[in-house]
């Protein structure tokens, strides 16, 4: 009695009922690997949900090796995986973070932290400036002009305006030698 994931290379342990108000939950089986390498390898049950995706009309087989969580924790944990990656696309992409500073649960949790609000206050400039970046390419400039001078606001609302450069008011710089 096998499934249909690969080549038969599963037997149906168990099947459950699943919830009828949760109609994107098409089914949740408890599985054994039947294969002579697999089933040695993983000889424990494993769990199949299978999920109906209203955005692209398919069906999604979701395998897990967690027989606590409902089948619809396990769906909505595959939907939220989505949020993830694209977070951490980000991190990579634009702040071109290649790896961790620091490797401990405490090191990787602080550096989740200041790169979401890093990209917060990123987003929020970008949604408040009256020109309309592209938000790699606002990074890219910020880089550039890091320790530039200028009154952020304005150059985020006209990045390309020339601005004067007139001499600082009088008695607004310390004089090192009077």
């Amino acid at each position: 009695m096998g499934g249909q994931l690969g080549r038969n290379i599963h037997q149906i342990a168990e099947s459950y009922l699943t919830n009828t108000s949760q109609d994107h939950i098409l089914s949740d089986q408890d599985i054994a690997l039947t294969g002579f390498y697999t089933s040695k390898n993983y000889p424990k049950h494993l769990r199949i949900v299978k999920v109906y995706d209203e955005v692209n009309d398919s069906e999604l087989m979701l395998l897990t090796n967690n027989m606590n969580w409902t089948a619809d924790t396990i769906s909505q944990l595959y939907k939220a995986r989505w949020d993830v990656e694209v977070f951490f696309k980000h991190l990579k992409q634009l702040f071109r973070v290649k790896s961790f500073v620091g490797t401990s649960p405490n090191a990787v949790r602080i550096q989740m932290w200041c790169s979401m609000i890093a990209i917060l206050l990123l987003k929020y400039m970008k949604a408040k400036a009256k020109y309309p970046w592209h938000l790699s390419n606002l990074i890219s400039f910020l880089r550039l002009n890091l320790f530039s001078k200028i009154n952020l606001w304005n150059w985020l609302d006209k990045p390309f305006v020339k601005r004067s450069n007139s001499p600082p008011i009088a008695g607004s710089q310390l004089s090192l030698f009077d």
